[in-house]
């Protein structure tokens, strides 16, 4: 069984943070519990702040693996400017490196992602729309039931209206854009 965290939790909030900020809250417990504590609870009440530092390593092994502001720029400047079979091939290596197995598929769907059992269809051909609505995600959420998969994907360069945003948000969609696919591609030779 998968467990997965709320996603407006206080240590998922801290996830998506600056790392600092969660190294900063473990620092204050243990400055207020040495301030403020009887000795022998001093250490009990710094010990509050371990989840906290916790969070703030994990943030920042995460965000140290992101690529810098410049080359995830380079990245989507290029990726804006290739043909379709140029892009897909980065796609499908980006997708291998994380771990998945990858097959092409025809229709709606561009791939089908497997690992552990799930699959997530992906939808990537129009990456270039400049504001891809909800229709497309709706179609991609269908082939997704349709076909058993457990997730869907969306690729995108161009920012979702806000009708599709909300789809997203309710269905489950995930969707794939700027940060994010910059990251799937940061080892890609452009």
């Amino acid at each position: 069984m998968k467990l997965k965290m709320a996603p407006n939790s206080l240590f998922a909030v801290l996830l998506r943070s600056p790392w600092w900020i969660s190294i900063g809250i473990a620092l204050l417990f243990g400055a207020l519990s040495f301030a403020l504590l009887p000795e022998r609870y001093r250490l009990v009440g710094a010990m509050g702040g371990a989840p906290f530092l916790g969070i703030g390593l994990i943030a920042l092994w995460q965000q140290a693996r992101l690529p810098s502001a410049r080359r995830s720029e380079e990245i989507l400047r290029a990726v804006g400017t290739m043909g379709w079979p140029q892009f897909a091939a980065l796609l499908e290596e980006g997708f291998v490196k994380q771990g998945y197995q990858v097959e092409r598929t025809q229709g709606v769907a561009d791939f089908a992602l497997r690992r552990e059992g799930r699959t997530t269809l992906v939808s990537a051909r129009r990456w270039k729309a400049a504001r891809p609505g909800e229709e497309s995600l709706r179609t991609l959420r269908a082939a997704a039931q349709a076909s058993g998969a457990s997730e869907c994907l969306y690729v995108s360069l161009g920012e979702l209206s806000a009708n599709a945003q909300s789809y997203a948000k309710r269905h489950q969609v995930q969707l794939m854009q700027g940060p994010a696919l910059a990251y799937l591609l940061k080892d890609a030779k452009l």
